[in-house]
């Protein structure tokens, strides 16, 4: 489904919302893929021309004048050639200027697409004569996946975005030395294609209270929060005693623990208060509930009252509390209640979360009643704000990256320790040597789980979490290591919720999208 809410607590104009509303993921689309594009074109004509051939491509005589652009110069100052006149360069100079020398073994920049095609996951590119030869794998991932995402939900103005745009690393030279967006010249024309996108859109909710939508970063790859942009404009909105609610997604786990060790780095904002969001029938799935198959009815345990699954699965409850008392700051358990929720169990979820040292747990009703149904929730947001808030980070940007990917696992998941793959391990290593060993951690793992394994429900202890593979997203400012089998890439199951979607041709009104 979207992420608009749903009954009478959801933000309209829900369609749009949830097809192309202003067209941002259309322009990460196409400067994902302008940056691809560029580094397969770069490497066919520095393997098919001669340096003064690519140097007469790359300074063209123009109106019987040449003369480098602002980012040919801001190379040449970063190679350490002092010149700005084209025909004052030495053959050593005009071959260093010219040849990025991409090793292709080393690409990590992928083309990404919107849509759920598995068929994406791995494909050959080059195959046509006219790329002589030059055939390699590579992948689509997701299209919120691209790093360039990430940059939209963390950058704090245009000339942040235009810096984190060249910063982006997207392969290594045959030296292993990082080459970046800005080595390929493409840094201002993606901050082009990017000038819209970085304005958050205002929308609003059902009862018209405002809310900003913008960035949506894949949370179990990227860092799954909103944007800094967008917190900050309705912080300045709201004023001094107004609140904000932003969302980081999926649980305490990932996207909490991503908001606080990565986006409130990049901010310096400190939240007030955690809103730990929790509902029965989650609970009762991590007490021992039946598997769900998403659009098959669900099993009798999740519709009546089953207070042992319920109690059994509030240890995973439990754990999300003190993962939030980590970082020193209060929580307050919200428990979104569904009609076929008894009493009791609402009860009992409330009891334990409070025992287990939430500031409050609150039953909250706003999908049927609106704002009505969460106004004790707002009320004890309101006085969990006033407590002392010891906020921390979890761990020091100094530490190295193995650590810093231990202590997140043992202190968030639980796990008795981690293993790196042998890549992972090199991937590390190379990281380290260039440079970028003192950046926050972004784990790209399952949210079905706290473990790497998605049909581990309750709280797993005592397993190693698998390390296979290490990324690297400088301009974000992350190092992303990928946990287990993690797809970057979803594919369509046997019946995709197409077959419901359809369009009145005479009232142009959408049905069936959620």
């Amino acid at each position: 489904g979207g992420a608009a809410g749903g009954g009478y607590a959801q933000v309209i104009p829900m369609e749009e919302f949830n097809l192309h509303l202003t067209g941002d993921i259309h322009a990460i689309t196409a400067a994902n893929n302008l940056l691809a594009a560029a580094i397969d074109a770069r490497i066919l004509h520095e393997n098919t021309q001669s340096d003064k051939s690519l140097y007469n491509r790359l300074v063209p005589v123009v109106n019987g004048m040449r003369g480098f652009s602002a980012i040919q110069l801001a190379r040449l100052r970063r190679l350490g050639i002092n010149k700005t006149d084209p025909e004052t360069l030495t053959e050593k100079e005009i071959s260093k200027f010219v040849r990025l020398d991409i090793d292709p073994s080393t690409i990590t920049w992928q083309r990404v697409v919107d849509t759920n095609d598995r068929f994406l996951r791995k494909i050959t590119v080059g195959q046509a004569n006219t790329e002589k030869g030059f055939v390699r794998q590579a992948q689509f991932d997701i299209a919120v996946a691209s790093e360039i995402m990430a940059i939209l939900a963390l950058t704090t103005s245009l000339q942040d975005m235009k810096e984190r745009l060249g910063k982006m690393v997207v392969a290594n030279d045959q030296k292993g030395e990082p080459v970046t967006a800005e080595d390929l010249g493409v840094t201002g024309a993606l901050a082009v294609l990017m000038k819209d996108a970085i304005k958050p859109t205002l929308m609003q909710t059902l009862e018209g209270t405002p809310v900003f939508v913008h960035a949506g970063p894949f949370a179990n790859i990227a860092h799954g929060n909103s944007s800094v942009l967008a917190d900050k404009i309705a912080l300045k909105l709201v004023g001094e005693k107004g609140f904000v609610v932003t969302e980081a997604g999926f649980g305490a786990d990932i996207g909490m623990e991503k908001f606080f060790n990565i986006k409130c780095r990049a901010s310096g904002l400190v939240p007030s208060v955690v809103v730990l969001v929790a509902t029965v029938r989650a609970l009762k799935m991590h007490g021992g509930g039946p598997n769900v198959t998403a659009g098959a009815p669900l099993k009798k345990e999740y519709t009546e009252e089953n207070l042992q699954l319920v109690a059994d699965g509030c240890c995973n409850l439990q754990k999300q509390i003190q993962i939030t008392q980590l970082f020193g700051v209060p929580v307050v358990v919200a428990l979104n209640v569904f009609k076929t929720d008894s009493p009791a169990e609402v009860d009992l979820v409330c009891k334990i979360a409070k025992e287990s040292g939430a500031f409050d747990a609150v039953p909250c009703n706003h999908w049927s009643a609106g704002g009505r149904g969460a106004v004790k929730l707002a009320q004890a947001v309101e006085k969990a704000a006033n407590q002392k808030n010891s906020f921390k980070y979890l761990y020091s940007l100094e530490l190295p990256i193995v650590e810093k990917i231990r202590i997140i696992a043992q202190k968030v998941y639980g796990a008795q320790d981690i293993e790196l793959s042998p890549v992972a391990q090199s991937q590390v290593d190379r990281y380290t040597q260039q440079g970028f060993g003192n950046l926050p951690i972004c784990m790209a793992k399952t949210h079905l789980s706290l473990s790497h394994q998605p049909e581990r429900k309750g709280v797993p202890t005592g397993f190693i979490l698998p390390i296979t593979e290490v990324r690297a997203s400088i301009g974000a400012g992350f190092i992303y290591p990928l946990v287990g089998t993690m797809s970057t890439m979803p594919g369509l199951p046997t019946r995709p919720c197409f077959y419901d979607i359809d369009l009145d041709p005479i009232t142009e009104q959408v049905k069936g999208l959620f």
